[in-house]
């Protein structure tokens, strides 16, 4: 069936559609499909990629303008990473909703005022992962529920220790690098966040 999803105008003479799709796997989390589509020039390729639910990522601001980040060890890559509180989104929750229950979940902190600030694609080339970025501030300490076999420990750092890790590589999840950029351009003036999100 080809792909029903409309795009912008002046794409058209780039866009691929889809002919048909393949599932090779389909796990608990993600689910890795091949699908044959049709180019421009109409000939016929194959693509496999990942199907990702979506995400969120949370820059937690404390009134001080420290931020709120959390070590963790990252599985595919055998190290510990240091990053902003994220997650992904559970079926039919939207993402503010998501934002909330991941600061709760992860660091026992809520928040009394959060901003959108944008989406991101970090896997454009074998994934449809999207994470969606948001500042919280007003930020109200609690008690922290992991989820299960979830193991993480919360710390607060300023932003010119980001800016230093960012520089020396000590960050190198590409998420928390754009978060510390977009928190660079708006504390700057040079950017100025979006109103406050509502549920």
């Amino acid at each position: 069936m080809a792909d029903q999803r409309s795009f912008p105008a002046g794409d058209e003479g780039l866009v691929e559609k889809k002919v048909d799709s393949v599932t090779l796997h389909e796990g608990k989390f993600l689910t890795l499909k091949r699908d044959t589509v049709e180019l421009p020039d109409g000939k016929h390729a194959t693509r496999e990629f990942v199907e990702h639910p979506g995400a969120v990522m949370i820059l937690p601001v404390f009134d001080d303008g420290r931020v709120l980040l959390e070590r963790q060890f990252r599985y595919p890559v055998g190290r510990v990473l240091l990053e902003f509180p994220a997650g992904k989104l559970d079926p039919n929750e939207s993402e503010l909703n998501c934002a909330k229950r991941e600061l709760q979940e992860e660091t026992g902190y809520t928040a009394r005022e959060w901003t959108f600030l944008t989406r991101i694609h970090p896997v454009i080339s074998y994934s449809t992962e999207f994470i969606d970025i948001y500042l919280a501030r007003g930020l109200v300490e609690g008690d922290a529920r992991l989820d299960e076999g979830e193991f993480l420990e919360t710390f607060i750092a300023d932003e010119a220790q980001l800016m230093n890790w960012v520089k020396d590589g000590s960050i190198s999840d590409v998420k928390t690098i754009i978060g510390v950029f977009w928190l660079e351009k708006i504390r700057s003036g040079a950017w100025q966040p979006r109103e406050p999100a509502q549920d």
